[in-house]
């Protein structure tokens, strides 16, 4: 009976964690602050990964600022929003990272993006922690 227990709690530790990496992660651009001329979105972004299936959100007032998606490095650098790919306005607006590669948003302002209110968000293949994690709940599963 003890096995069992232990099993059914390791079946059920490996499905909320399978899960959790298959919906991806919510990322809060500039955390609590926000997408805001006052956030520092460069040390916000630094330690962040982000991967395919994950999501960015930008929150920010809607009447006083938007987000654009740029092409290239040049116009993100150069703050450039003369020609987006996209652009956000609706003040709370979900972004999937549905590919592999560099993107990159700015603020629909250019005076802000030129004070440092942009993202470049490189997004990394899904890695392999899913099936570490299916090898190690195997383990428990099959041990005393």
């Amino acid at each position: 009976m003890g096995s069992f227990v232990r099993v059914s709690e390791s079946v059920v530790v490996f499905i909320v964690l399978v899960m959790m990496r298959c919906e991806g992660m919510n990322h809060v651009v500039g955390g609590d602050q926000g997408w805001d001329a006052a956030s520092d979105i460069a040390s916000w972004s630094i330690n962040k990964i982000f991967t395919v299936g994950d999501n960015i959100w930008f929150t920010y007032s809607a009447a006083r600022e938007g987000v654009l998606e740029v092409r290239s490095k040049d116009e993100f650098e150069s703050c450039d929003v003369s020609n987006p790919i996209k652009m956000f306005t609706g003040g709370l607006d979900t972004v999937a990272l549905d590919g592999v590669g560099s993107r990159y948003f700015v603020s629909g302002r250019p005076e802000d993006c030129h004070n440092g209110l942009k993202l470049h968000v490189q997004v990394l293949p899904v890695s392999s922690e899913t099936n570490h994690l299916t090898n190690v709940i195997d383990v428990v599963a099959d041990g005393p």
